[in-house]
């Protein structure tokens, strides 16, 4: 890991203490603009100069669509960067916090791109982009099974780099491989291990993190309430964190996956139906997920169908895998054919519909296959949805035809962990998490508010089947339930979403960011609000 000298911790001491000097003191001409801050007051070890791009650099553009997965924010109306700033040492990030305080500049934290609404890099403020994509070291060490990651890193080099050094050891992380770890796991990190050996949060052990005074700390210098915000309650809200140490987790050699397809004139319904009376009771190391779409009925020209997608991974061989799921699954009707072994780093290969063949090194390209227009909401789901809802379910989804319904299931160790353990509080009680996605390829404001529109409409009409508290995950960050303007009403606009993904957590979160960062610098659409901007402690 970079770790910075004695050289640095004295600089930034001699920093932070001329920064407390307000703008039109002796002090003021020193730092001039924004851009002059950044450059006289980083460490002369490390210059900072090449990692800065502004927009009449040739390469601006480039930098900032590079790590832009939502094409809803790629357009030339979509509010653009003063500079981006893309980090090739930690001391220029303790140096853009401390001149950003200076001269009022909002900072969007990114490190994979996949926020849904694009609030790691769009602001209606003036704003530039902290990118952390430079920063991704990996160090593995597989005697005493723990990683240090830097929160820059891919998902797809977080599986890579462990499948190097052993192929018995893996992490519960993410099937995205080019989501970075940064936001994933600010979010909880969930993924088709967490039913076995639970979030990424769960399986994290120390963290570094700059603070809004520029010091570099440790768990044990932060202190338990703010490692513990910062492992699944939106780390950009307090800090920017550097790294995370990881823990890893024992794997079988190899694991199980299958995929199978089933239409509604293959008595989906049924199938559904039992699915959801029993995927989250399956053995802890079963994740079975069913995704429901509509697609042309190739009996009907014409004509539209529903169909539902099974995908397994199973952590042990594909004889035990099909024996199982047989079982206590007979509906779905699997056969032993249907299911394939893959090493842990091939699976993610293989579940990402790679080619057959294609190399486990694919996990380290950080360009994203395929870039389209997203809307995004969550639901979960505590009872199962009668045969006559999901009948009614599907009815409406052929009249919409857009959007599509992921179920991802819940249960297992899950399920054993107390809601107040990390500020993820969705465990047990939970059958499955509903993912309501829309894709597009259309740009324009008409295009995007059509598309939005059918995923609202999908989102509404399923109130009667989902938890009536209607919680949210963090980590498809949504809009639709409400942002922040960190205005006089800070608190109350935060309580709308804030409940929603964290519930009886959101208060300590509070409490936790109006303690470390009373001044609110670390900011943005859904960021955690603090106490003193409604006056009350």
């Amino acid at each position: 890991m970079r770790i910075p000298g004695l050289a640095i911790f004295s600089f930034l001491s001699i920093l932070a203490l001329s920064v407390s000097r307000q703008p039109g003191s002796s002090d003021e001409l020193a730092y001039g603009t924004f851009t002059e801050c950044l450059l006289r007051r980083s460490n002369p070890s490390y210059p900072i100069s090449s990692a800065i791009y502004f927009p009449s650099n040739s390469s601006y553009s480039s930098v900032l669509q590079s790590y832009i997965r939502n094409l809803r924010f790629n357009e030339s109306d979509t509010p653009k960067p003063q500079l981006i700033l893309t980090a090739l040492h930690e001391s220029h990030i303790q140096t853009a916090i401390i001149c950003a305080k200076y001269h009022g500049l909002q900072m969007r934290i990114r490190s994979g791109g996949h926020d849904f609404e694009g609030s790691s890099y769009v602001s209606n403020a003036p704003f530039f982009i902290l990118d952390m994509f430079n920063l991704r070291s990996f160090n593995v060490s597989i005697e005493d099974e723990t990683a240090w990651v830097e929160a820059g890193a891919s998902v797809g080099e977080v599986y890579y780099k462990i499948g190097e050094k052993s192929n018995i050891h893996g992490f519960p992380t993410g099937t995205c491989p080019t989501v970075g770890v940064g936001g994933l796991f600010s979010g909880g990190g969930y993924g088709f291990r967490s039913r076995k050996y639970g979030l990424s949060v769960d399986n994290i052990i120390d963290a570094r993190l700059v603070d809004v005074n520029g010091r570099i700390l440790d768990r044990a210098s932060m202190g338990e309430d703010l490692f513990w915000a910062i492992t699944g309650g939106g780390g950009s809200s307090f800090g920017v964190v550097l790294a995370y140490k990881i823990k890893l987790v024992r794997l079988p050699p190899k694991v199980a996956i299958f995929t199978v397809q089933r239409t509604y004139e293959q008595n989906l319904t049924d199938i559904a139906y039992s699915l959801l009376q029993i995927v989250d009771k399956l053995d802890k190391e079963i994740f079975l997920k069913m995704v429901i779409d509509v697609v042309n009925d190739n009996r009907r020209v014409g004509k539209k169908t529903i169909r539902g997608t099974f995908l397994c991974y199973f952590i042990g061989d594909s004889t035990r895998l099909f024996s199982l799921v047989n079982k206590k699954f007979p509906e779905l009707g699997l056969r032993k054919t249907d299911c394939t072994e893959h090493s842990w780093a091939e699976s993610l290969v293989r579940w990402n519909n790679f080619p057959s063949g294609t190399p486990v090194e694919v996990l380290l390209s950080r360009v994203h296959p395929r870039l389209e227009y997203l809307k995004r909401k969550s639901d979960y789901l505590k009872k199962p949805i009668p045969k006559q809802g999901l009948e009614s379910i599907f009815k409406k989804m052929i009249e919409l035809e857009t959007p599509l319904l992921k179920f991802f299931p819940y249960g297992g160790f899950l399920s054993e962990i107390s809601p107040s353990e990390k500020p993820f509080p969705h465990r047990a009680g939970n059958i499955v998490k509903i993912e309501y996605a829309t894709n597009w390829d259309e740009s324009g404001i008409l295009a995007a508010n059509h598309y939005i529109n059918l995923t609202r409409n999908l989102y509404n009409y399923m109130t009667p089947f989902v938890s009536k508290s209607r919680g949210a995950f963090f980590n498809y960050r949504d809009f639709d339930l409400g942002i922040n303007h960190h205005a006089q009403n800070s608190y109350i606009e935060g309580a709308a979403y804030g409940n929603k993904y964290f519930k009886d957590n959101f208060h300590r979160l509070v409490q936790i960011k109006t303690s470390v960062d009373p001044e609110n610098f670390f900011r943005n659409d859904q960021s955690i609000p603090i106490f003193q901007s409604i006056g009350s402690q």
